[in-house]
């Protein structure tokens, strides 16, 4: 069996709709799921699947009233960990430094704040965060 990448990543969220916004209008990134799953033990579950490129997915889970799940919690991860922010982080493929540039200069006009590009020597990088804060990377 060769490898062929991810199928997708699941995360949480404590609001979906603001997550959509997020990655559907400021990343770009198209819904290709959207369902609602009912908890037998109570509760529902509202679920995306956003498609990052090359068949591979971030997905988000919101829930509501199950048991044993707090209504509030850290769905940035790192913080609720006691971790600095760029721990867990998630990292996207811009291309090339041209599009990194661009990508970042789009985000910004998009009202996210964005660090200067990073030069890592093998690759170049920018963060900035989602409405989660969860720690993102092109």
């Amino acid at each position: 069996m060769s490898h062929k990448g991810f199928s997708h990543i699941g995360l949480s969220t404590l609001d979906l709709d603001k997550t959509r916004e997020f990655y559907e209008g400021v990343l770009g990134f198209k819904p290709v799921v959207c369902d609602t799953i009912t908890v037998e033990e109570g509760g529902k579950i509202r679920h995306i699947f956003f498609d990052t490129g090359h068949d591979q997915l971030i997905a988000f889970m919101e829930p509501r009233d199950v048991p044993g799940v707090p209504r509030e919690y850290d769905a940035g991860i790192n913080l609720g960990l006691g971790l600095p922010g760029g721990i867990y982080h998630f990292a996207f493929e811009a291309g090339n430094a041209a599009a990194l540039g661009q990508k970042r200069e789009e985000l910004i006009g998009k009202g996210v704040e964005v660090s200067t590009v990073v030069d890592h020597g093998w690759a170049k990088s920018i963060y900035f965060k989602d409405p989660n804060g969860i720690s993102l990377e092109y």
